[in-house]
């Protein structure tokens, strides 16, 4: 396929058939159907009845992907009329395209467009989900230390406090640190947190945060009251998650967090010496 129709073609689906409804995209399958190359809608809809049955096979709620919609149209000597029309989610228009006529050059072109357009945002939403992991430990972090400060500053003391984290891991795991380390190999010498996905972050995260509230609120004066309420709120976290059907010990180890944060941080330089790298 020559590069002034790749061009031309690319500048057809993302001008003319793209459009968003409250943040989400979809396009409009009478739009896609002279996309496509299809004259006639009737033909266009044999295309789309396997689409939709590719989606079903492949387990994802057609309706989710394949929303029927009336659409206005303009006819001859200005009449409007309503007709029938279906809004459809890049996926929906990558099944469209998988299903039809190879031989029509807008079909070969929609097939390899929407398979990279797919491609392009499950790249974007892993960094999304690799970004949020990175900033639940860095808040972590930042809460354990307040934490720890607050113990200082209101029993007189913080010796205790790495024995006050580990008795939260016991009860919110219901195993030790040193349990977990060995479960998730984790290095002797780096937090068992490095290693802990999203979800066991913000739990850890959020009951530091209820003991450090409740150890200014109730002025707690020893390190004891204080690991005492910590131990009580990790126990009431883990049983939130256990009644969510979350266990906290039987999820697997995420990716080193360091290697995570590095990894960002490259993409980002790449990013700025070359604008359409996410392109690449």
């Amino acid at each position: 396929m020559k590069t002034e129709v790749v061009v031309s073609l690319t500048d057809q689906f993302e001008a003319h058939a793209q459009n968003t409804d409250g943040g989400v995209e979809f396009w409009l399958a009478r739009d896609i159907q002279h996309l496509l190359g299809y004259t006639k809608w009737d033909n266009f809809l044999n295309v789309v009845s396997k689409a939709r049955t590719a989606c079903e096979v492949s387990g994802h709620a057609v309706f989710d992907h394949f929303a029927d919609v009336g659409k206005t149209i303009t006819m001859p000597k200005g009449a409007e009329k309503e007709v029938p029309d279906i809004m459809l989610t890049r996926y929906a228009c990558y099944l469209i395209a998988q299903n039809g006529d190879p031989k029509k050059q807008e079909i070969a072109f929609a097939q390899t467009y929407f398979a990279m357009q797919t491609r392009r945002a499950e790249l974007i939403e892993q960094r999304l989900l690799e970004a949020e992991r990175v900033q639940a430990r860095k808040k972590l972090s930042a809460t354990e230390k307040e934490l720890s400060s607050v113990i200082y500053e209101q029993a007189g003391g913080n010796q205790d406090f790495a024995l006050i984290r580990s008795k939260g891991d016991q009860a919110l795991f219901g195993k030790s640190t040193q349990a977990m380390k060995a479960q998730w190999q984790v290095p002797d010498n780096r937090p068992l947190a490095d290693f802990a996905p999203t979800i066991i972050l913000k739990a850890k995260d959020f009951a530091a945060e209820i003991t450090i509230f409740n150890a200014r609120q109730h002025r707690m004066g020893s390190e004891a009251a204080i690991s005492k309420e910590h131990i009580t709120n990790n126990e009431a976290v883990r049983k939130t998650l256990l009644e969510r059907g979350i266990r906290p010990e039987s999820l697997p180890p995420a990716e080193d967090v360091k290697k995570v944060e590095r990894r960002l941080q490259a993409d980002d330089k790449k990013a700025l010496k070359k604008p359409d790298a996410l392109d690449a």
